[in-house]
This record gives C-alpha cells, structure tokens and sequence, in this order.
C-alpha cells in the first residue's frame, strides 16, 4: 500500500506541475493572445478601405481595363504617366484590385496605405517639370518600412501597436519621386527564416505553385510582384531577403552596398550587426525596373535626409557600357551542392555569356567553410540570439522557426555539449563552443569585425588578381516547400556569403526545373551527406516548372555594373531559343 500511496502522490505532484507549466505558458502568452486578434481585425479593416478605395476610383473610369495597364513594363508605364496617356487615377486602381485578387490567393498584404488617396491627389496638382522619377507608379513596401501612422511588425507581437511616427527615408525619397506606397506585405516571424510565415498574419504562399513558400524575409513582397500585384518593391536583405523570395517567385532583385541606401526608418529584429549586413534593395519582374528604382533613390533627397549615406547618383555610363566584361565563374561555393537546376542554370548562362564575347574565367571561394561557419552565422548570432529571444519573450512562436528558438533557447553547457557530439555526427558543424554562446564581450565582436575585414581583403584580393570584373555564381533554386523540416541557416551560402562581404548582389531568373533535373535530384547527396543536405533535397523535390535564377556580384559601390551584367544575363536568357 505505501507503494501504491507514494505513486499516488508523484502522479497528483506531476499533474500539478503540468498545470502550474500550462499556466505560466498561458500567462505570458496572454499579450501576444490580446494583440493578435486586434491586429488582425485592423487588417480587414485596412483591407476593405482598399477595396472601397478601389471601387470610388472605378466609378470615375467605369469602362477602364486594368489588364494593358498591368502588362506595361514599369519603364514603359512612367512614360504613359509623364506623358498624362494614362491616369494616375487608373494605375492606382489597377493595382489596387491585383494586389486584392493576390492576397486572396496568397495571403501576402498585411497593411493598406490609406494615405496614398491623398497622396494622389497633391500629385495631380504638380506642374510637369515638378514630377519625379516615379510619378504616380504604386509601390509596394516590405512590412519593416517605417509609414507614418502604421505598425513595422517584423512579424512580432512585441511591435504591434506602435505605429511609426514618421515616414522611413526611402520612403521619403519614393514619394518625393512621385512614387505611391500603397500597401505593406508579409514576412516570416524575426524575418530570420528561408519561409514566410508568422502568428500575426499567416503563411504567404508562392503563387507560381501553393504548396511551395515564397521564400523569406521578402516573401509577401515576392508573391505580389510575381502575380501582377504591384510593378515596384522595397526588400531588405540580411542572409539573401531580397534574394531569395526573388529567385523562388522569378522575379529580379537587388542587394545594394551597405550604406549605398539609407536604412534609417526600416525596422529590424535584431539591430547593430556588424558582421553581417543588412541593407535595403529594390524588387521588380525585370532589370531595367531595378535600375529605374536606383536612379530615383540615389537623388540628393536620400542625402539630405540621412547624411551618413553618401552623394553617389547612379552612374548612366558604368549601366549602359557595352564593354566586354571578364567573368568569375562559380558553379558551386564547395559548402552547399547545388541542386541540378542550380547547376545547369549556372552553365547555360556561363556558356551564353561566352558566345556573346565575354570572358568567364573559373573562380573558387576561398576558405569558404570557415566564411560561413564562423564569420556568417557567428556574426548573425553574435551574441547567442540572446536579442532575438529578447524580442520573442511572451510571444507565440511561429513553426517555421521554433527549431531555430528551440536551439537558440538550450542552456550553454548543453548547446557546447551537443555542438561537441555534432562535431562527429555532422561533419559540416565547426563551431567553438564560444562561437555556440556567442562571441559577446566587446573585444571579441571587434575581433569578429577584424576577421571579417581581413575575410574581405583576402577574397578581393583574389579577385583583382583574376582581373575580374563580375562574379556568376548559383541563386538559391528552386522554391522550398512550406516550413519543411530543419533547414539551417548556413544553407544560405550562396546568399549570405556576401552580406559579410557587403558586396551588390542580384538574381535573374534564366530558366526553370525540368524533369530531367528532377530525376537528377535523386541521387543529390551534397558535399557533407548530413541531415542539412538530407532536408535540402526534400525541400526542393517536387519543383519541376518553376523558375530558376543566377546570381550576379560586383565588387562595393558598384551596384551599376552588377545591373549591366544582370541586365545582359536577362537578354540573353530571353533571346536564348535552345535547350534551357
């Protein structure tokens, strides 16, 4: 009986715990619980305010057809624009219904610009020789752009209800440049995930295939571009955001130079990285669109309002030279295989570039392991994500990277035990235990920041002597499934590799997944044949149709020259009639 008594008793302490745990989770949930559902229900409202918006500019042109209007390319739209053949009144509502039929199909708006009514009409009252750039163009914005009056959420409970004060600095620059912000698109919880998806707004699907994401951080502003909801957006980037969400919609984008634009009035989960960073860029279905956006921001507005970016206008001639360029070649990084379709797109666009006169020189990442591992994701987690719990404390976790949390969340000893284990088990895991907590005190981050410069030196150096001009290398390919298994971040080699590098970066999308490639998937094991290349494959599987990019780099400041080579790679990849 005493036995029976005593495990009475453990059973009724473990019930209690259980519920005293059920409890505490409940608590500290309870805000995020509160602030959700409020924020959902101020986006529906936002919503029918579009739809309202939509309908009032309708009336005004009741016979309009949106669709010639959806079909121009942005360089050709600003031309009608300036040119008063088109309304600004119907551009806007073009684009207004697009991004409504979109969102339903995807779910990738968080937010309506309500002030862009009024917007349009101080528009119509300039003089033509006061229009700028972008005169009456809608664009859209990622969630972090700060708008005045409206919540920069990052995906995260702590930020709601705290509506911007003012407009960020681009957006400044946009709309002195006659643009019109009209609406805001999703991105994953923390923005430090490859999918789209958080507990305020849902998942974003990839319209091209909805049982794939649209990639992350820049997701929702992929998928609305990608379907024909907005001509023009504004990314960030901080592991390959713009990039990404690009290359898995098929469409461009672009990583600036750090401090080529401002990113003052952009919010950030985890501000003040040095090691790795995170920068503004453009997003649009074709270069040109890309280089008109540039032209636009680099005015001296952008200066005037935040001094600590420099007077650089685009420079027209470096954009619009004809000259043969010397090209760096990459078909792997040597960390990552790439997936057939990554391979094969690299060597279809290498071997067009040479047929058109250029010259494509063989190039290999130096010390590339030790680049990712210790410069790229000990500069990501430079203080052990201890910020970024920080900012997730009392909120829900979205499952697309409770993985990531569960791991940043173990206790030190444990994490340097299992990152011991994993040194054996995981042959691409190298990280000290340092590096595993995080490098943390002041000299170590400066010693980080040392590494990194040095890092850069040694891989410019290697350029300079190849004489190079450009770098051709694999665009992340193709689109992952929705929140697949445990896909580690240093699966962004090919992205975040250059972020520590602070060096221009775009993808073009020049072909998409074939059968064969698919068949050739099968027997992909990477370099490491660990769980990372495992969930990588799968991930992947089942993308045949969908689009494929390269990724083209120039060295800093040299964002013109990496839009000329991009602008070539997307000429010759349309007027390509061949195999793909």
């Amino acid at each position: 009986m005493p036995g029976v008594a005593w495990l009475l008793y453990s059973m009724l302490v473990l019930l209690l715990l259980a519920l005293l745990g059920a409890a505490l989770f409940f608590w500290q949930h309870t805000p995020a619980r509160n602030k959700i559902p409020r924020a959902q229900r101020r986006r529906v409202v936002a919503l029918q305010q579009m739809e309202a918006l939509a309908k009032r500019l309708r009336q005004q042109e009741p016979s309009l057809d949106p669709k010639p209007i959806l079909e121009l390319p942005l360089e050709t739209l600003v031309q009608k624009l300036q040119d008063e053949e088109l309304s600004v009144e119907s551009v806007l509502c073009s684009y207004l219904e697009e991004a409504l039929k979109v969102h339903q199909e995807v779910n990738c708006l968080t937010d309506f610009l309500g002030e862009c009514e009024e917007q349009l009409q101080a528009l119509k009252k300039l003089k033509k020789t006061e229009r700028g750039l972008l005169y009456g163009v809608p664009v859209s914005l990622k969630d972090p752009y700060d708008c005045k009056g409206h919540d920069s959420t990052c995906g995260l409970t702590q930020f709601l209800e705290k509506p911007a004060a003012k407009d960020g600095v681009i957006v400044q620059v946009l709309k002195a440049q006659g643009a019109i912000p009209f609406v805001k698109t999703n991105i994953p919880q923390t923005m430090y995930s490859f999918y789209c998806s958080n507990p305020i707004y849902g998942q974003t699907l990839n319209p091209l295939n909805l049982k794939k994401t649209p990639g992350g951080s820049s997701g929702g502003e992929g998928a609305l571009l990608a379907k024909g909801g907005s001509i023009l957006g504004m990314g960030t980037d901080t592991a390959g955001s713009i990039r990404i969400p690009a290359s898995f919609c098929g469409i461009c984008g672009l990583r600036t130079t750090g401090y080529r634009l401002s990113f003052s009035g952009v919010s950030s989960a985890v501000k003040g990285k040095k090691s790795v960073t995170t920068v503004a860029g453009p997003m649009a279905r074709d270069v040109e669109s890309l280089a008109l956006c540039l032209r636009a921001l680099l005015s001296e507005d952008m200066h005037r309002l935040d001094p600590t970016v420099p007077f650089m206008p685009f420079r027209e001639e470096v954009y619009s030279s004809n000259q043969r360029l010397r090209i760096g070649f990459c078909e792997t990084d040597g960390f990552t295989q790439p997936s057939p379709s990554m391979a094969r797109a690299v060597r279809l666009t290498s071997r067009l570039l040479q047929d058109a006169g250029h010259q494509v020189i063989p190039f290999s990442i130096p010390h590339i392991k030790y680049a990712v591992k210790h410069l790229f994701e000990g500069g990501l987690f430079a203080d052990g994500g201890a910020t970024l719990l920080e900012k997730l404390e009392g909120d829900i976790v979205d499952p697309c990277i409770k993985g990531m949390i569960n791991w940043l969340r173990l206790p030190d000893l444990l994490k340097c035990f299992l990152a011991w284990i994993l040194k054996y088990t995981e042959p691409r895991a190298s990280q000290t235990c340092e590096e595993i907590r995080g490098v943390g005190t002041p000299k170590k981050l400066w010693e980080q920041h040392a590494a990194v410069q040095e890092y850069q030196q040694k891989f410019i150096a290697k350029w300079r002597f190849l004489d190079l001009d450009v770098l051709l290398l694999p665009a992340m390919d193709p689109a992952f499934h929705i929140c697949y298994s445990e896909i580690g971040t240093d699966i962004a080699s090919y992205t975040g590799l250059y972020n520590v590098l602070n060096f221009p970066a775009g993808v073009v999308p020049v072909t998409t997944v074939t059968p064969q490639d698919e068949e050739e998937l099968a027997f992909y094991t990477g370099y490491y044949g660990d769980s990372t290349d495992k969930n990588f494959q799968r991930a992947v599987q089942g993308s045949v149709g969908l689009p494929v990019a390269v990724q083209c780099i120039a060295l800093p400041w040299e964002e013109e020259l990496c839009l000329r080579f991009m602008k070539e790679v997307e000429t010759l990849a349309k007027n390509h009639s061949g195999p793909k």
